[in-house]
């Protein structure tokens, strides 16, 4: 039988609640889930590289036992695709929060679908409860000395705190 290799791209800049639900049930689907923590300094990043692996190294160590998938954390900063086929990737997992973000991951998927047509997306809905987090506004709530504590990991609150103190 094949291994399922599964691929949860992103800048996390910080991981939020919304991408560790998006990872938890992830790591239900397949046999190898990669989080690719994507360089792209065009986002310009508050966090460096190092800090965004390891925060999502703590974030996923708080999980609870359950998922069937071994979960590696790794950078990358390549074209997706690129990255992808040299991890054995089959699939490409992609969490939705709201008609806009379908848009834009629809271009995405037909793109790479021109690269590969091998290695399939999937989307999973974040949960409801997610759906308003988006790392950029949970940064300006942060920097503006609001509570973050709802939308973080608890190993990433204070991370996030001390950037702006």
């Amino acid at each position: 039988m094949t291994k399922i290799v599964g691929l949860y791209p992103g800048t996390f800049d910080p991981i939020t609640k919304g991408h560790t639900d998006i990872i938890r049930r992830a790591a239900k689907l397949v046999d190898h889930l990669v989080i690719g923590v994507a360089i792209n300094e065009q986002k310009r990043p508050l966090f460096s590289l190092d800090e965004r692996v390891d925060m999502i190294k703590d974030a996923v160590a708080e999980f609870d036992e359950g998922a069937r998938a071994a979960v590696t954390v790794e950078p990358f900063d390549d074209l997706l695709m690129s990255f992808a086929e040299k991890k054995g990737v089959t699939m490409i997992i992609r969490g939705l929060r709201a008609v806009s973000d379908f848009e834009y991951e629809f271009q995405m998927v037909g793109m790479n679908s021109f690269l590969n047509d091998e290695i399939e997306t999937v989307f999973l809905m974040a949960d409801p409860q997610y759906q308003a987090i988006a790392s950029k506004l949970v940064k300006e709530i942060a920097r503006l000395g609001g509570k973050i504590d709802d939308f973080l990991p608890p190993s990433v609150v204070p991370k996030l705190i001390a950037k702006y103190s």
